[in-house]
């Protein structure tokens, strides 16, 4: 069955996170991914450590590296670098997450790069862009969601900003936004006939997902805060309580018939009518507090979802990937691994009908291709070696 990238050839150069969960995505639907992992120094180290089990298992389990090739280059060497503008001959897109201006030192910015093919696309995933006064500070994505507005209205109200995951700006507003700006420049460039830099910035990332709150402030003025605006904590048909087996649900109340159906359900007719009334939300809260109390989360479940409400449990990851809904739409795949045997991995979120993304093999070993990909790119055997004895390759 045909893949929807495949035949796509992608140089990925990044290093940590939002980079190799945006090449993920691509290899995940078919794209030919080769790794580029640094060769030399203290790499060298780092490839040589990987040969004891708990970095194999690091490895094998690590989502982020399945469906990849991987090449060891030292790409301060001149003979690396030829490596490298081979290679890029004949590939479609290059991703990295270099502070701006390091591929152009190293001689594979996409100047460099187009010269040699005008039809390929590279694409930057940095905290700030490639321009601007903050282009060069570093950062992570706790530093991104602070400026893009996120963070400080993430938290109860009256209360401290809350921490948390890595989501937002690493990988909603990097890895999916870069994977979404190489398929456009793949599309444009079927009618251009020239592939283009692609400029991701987490931060303009999480700014462009903060889209609905900066709507209300533009129209009406108002700055959201913590708490208190519809879906960040204010209203008490849109939140999390504790149940009586101190675990917790998540209740999402917000049209008006789940609204009447809740009322319903917990026999409290009296506040159909306050659904949108402002002032009466803290109140309201306080009151759902002890109702959902006085049952178990399992109960609560099963009670709500019978009455048509909008409600699920709030659940630790171990319970997430055992839940019957996520197994179905197989969220959860296994591999065979000739030492470790059945390694499970999560899915491929994207389900396409006819060009489905499939999970081919599990992450490569450091290096493990770079003998066939140079072989590929028409290296002899004597070449390769002295390229292994100059260092340039690993």
């Amino acid at each position: 069955m045909v893949m929807a990238l495949e035949g796509i050839k992608v140089i990925d150069m990044t290093r940590l996170g939002p980079g190799p969960f945006c090449t993920m995505l691509l290899a995940d639907m078919g794209a030919d991914v080769i790794k580029i992992e640094a060769a030399g120094g203290r790499a060298s180290m780092t490839i040589q450590s990987m040969e004891d089990d708990m970095a194999e298992r690091r490895r094998v389990f690590n989502a982020e590296g399945r469906n990849k090739r991987a090449i060891g280059l030292n790409l301060k060497t001149e003979e690396a670098k030829q490596v490298l503008y081979k290679m890029a001959k004949d590939a479609d897109v290059v991703v990295e997450e270099f502070r701006p201006g390091v591929l152009q030192r190293l001689g594979c910015d996409y100047d460099t790069l187009s010269k040699i093919n005008p039809r390929i696309i590279l694409c930057s995933i940095t905290g700030f862009g490639q321009d601007g006064p903050y282009a060069q500070l570093p950062g992570h994505d706790i530093n991104y969601i602070s400026i893009g507005g996120a963070q400080g209205m993430i938290g109860p109200r009256n209360g401290p900003p809350v921490m948390t995951l890595n989501l937002i700006g690493d990988y909603s507003g990097g890895s999916f936004q870069a994977a979404l700006g190489i398929c456009m420049a793949l599309i444009a460039r079927e009618r251009t006939g020239r592939g283009q830099h692609v400029d991701i910035s987490m931060t303009d990332g999480v700014v462009s997902l903060m889209h609905g709150e900066a709507a209300t402030y533009f129209d009406s003025g108002r700055v959201p805060t913590r708490g208190d605006m519809l879906v960040i904590g204010g209203a008490p048909f849109y939140g999390v309580y504790e149940t009586k087996d101190g675990k917790y649900i998540t209740i999402g109340a917000l049209e008006p018939w789940f609204w009447s159906n809740l009322c319903e359900l917990i026999d409290r007719k009296d506040l159909l009518n306050s659904e949108w009334d402002w002032n009466k939300w803290g109140q309201i809260s306080e009151e759902f507090k002890k109702i959902f109390k006085t049952k178990t989360q399992k109960e609560w479940i099963e009670l709500l979802r019978t009455k048509d409400v909008c409600v699920a449990p709030v659940y630790t990851l171990d319970e997430t990937l055992k839940d019957p809904q996520i197994l179905h739409r197989k969220m959860v795949v296994e591999m065979d691994h000739p030492k470790l045997g059945k390694v499970k991995q999560v899915g491929i979120g994207i389900k396409l009908s006819d060009t489905p993304g499939k999970v081919r093999n599990l992450a490569p070993k450091p290096g493990e291709h770079t003998d066939k990909i140079l072989k590929d790119l028409g290296f002899s055997k004597a070449e390769i070696t002295k390229l292994r004895e100059s260092g340039a390759v690993a």
